[in-house]
């Protein structure tokens, strides 16, 4: 197939184009290659799919209604892989505005070209972020989430409510995945691996924020792909059991699906800590700190829509996940 995948050389999306190159798919990767975190990291990542059988990269900004749509009317792509967006809560909390700029115009133009070119299916990236206020845990896509704790996250909110208004109306199916805390080699360096590993190894203190008593989901960069690709696979349907007068968040009476993607084991950050240590054989300084505004204390995914539908069972371990990003950390950076 011919595949878009939009923030091409961000991490999901990266590791997303190298497994559909790697199974005989076209791919027409996008990004703006913005500097919200350092570019020769995305540029490396690039390096690895330029010259590829299969690959393009076009440098656009989604913001671009007209770049978005002549892109669609040149490559006619058969499905979309919405990666792209503005991420980072915190940083939510300083910028809002990048992120309807990136988060919210950008899928507003993603929908239009998918829906004036015939386009078979579009997955796109939402975020457990969504959750916000809710504590019922596990979080199921069967919950109601109308109460996000940051800007980034009223945006993926947003997001969901704006593909079923066009599955809705138009008939696209459309498929959103809830990502649960990706980590992994080529991860992106604004997160808690890579800035506990840089500053280890700096023998600088880690900033461990609510005194460690967080606990997320971690998910594997290779497990997260797997349910992409099984999601952008299974065009998403009408529920015929739907009904408006108990209506399931999850699905609908038009081609709509979320699904949540995580371990289904949530770990807690001390322990999560601990992996780093044990794996650079370093002792961290820690610099224990409160809850921070966005944060919430807990993640954990409910995948059993997930399991149900394309047979998803995250399967790499933290200690084995962790291990993996460090050896790629120190052969990228030479240590």
């Amino acid at each position: 197939m011919k595949i878009f995948v939009t923030g091409v050389a961000g991490f999901i999306g990266f590791h997303t184009a190298q497994a559909l190159l790697e199974r005989g798919d076209t791919v027409i990767g996008i990004d703006n290659m913005n500097a919200y975190y350092d570019v020769a990291l995305k540029q490396a990542r690039l390096d690895r799919l330029q010259g590829r059988n299969g690959f393009r990269f076009v440098r656009a900004d989604l913001a671009d209604a007209d770049a978005v749509q002549s892109l669609f009317e040149e490559e006619r792509p058969e499905r979309v892989i919405h990666l792209a967006a503005q991420a980072g809560v915190r940083y939510s909390l300083e910028n809002p505005h990048s992120y309807i700029d990136s988060n919210i115009v950008g899928m507003l133009h993603i929908l239009e070209g998918c829906r004036h070119h015939d386009v078979d299916h579009l997955v796109y990236a939402s975020s457990s972020s969504v959750y916000g206020a809710n504590t019922k845990q596990p979080f199921s896509v069967h919950q109601n989430v109308d109460h996000p704790l940051s800007i980034y996250a009223a945006t993926k909110k947003s997001n969901e409510l704006m593909a079923h208004s066009y599955a809705h109306l138009y008939k696209l199916p459309v498929t959103g995945l809830r990502f649960f805390t990706v980590y992994g080699p080529w991860g992106r360096p604004d997160m808690a691996l890579f800035l506990f590993t840089r500053a280890i190894l700096e023998g600088k203190p880690i900033d461990v924020f609510n005194h460690g008593r967080h606990a997320r989901d971690f998910t594997y960069i290779d497990d997260i792909v797997e349910g992409v690709l099984g999601t952008v696979d299974k065009i998403a349907e009408p529920d015929p059991a739907w009904s408006g007068d108990a209506p399931d968040p999850a699905t609908s009476s038009a081609p709509y699906r979320l699904y949540n993607i995580g371990n289904n084991n949530p770990v807690q950050l001390m322990h999560f800590i601990e992996c780093i240590e044990q794996a650079l054989g370093r002792k961290a300084e820690k610099n224990m700190l409160p809850l921070q505004p966005g944060d919430v204390p807990e993640t954990f995914a409910d995948i059993d829509s997930l399991t149900k539908d394309i047979g998803f069972q995250a399967k790499t371990s933290i200690e084995d996940g962790i291990a993996n990003f460090i050896t790629w950390y120190r052969e990228f950076y030479d240590l």
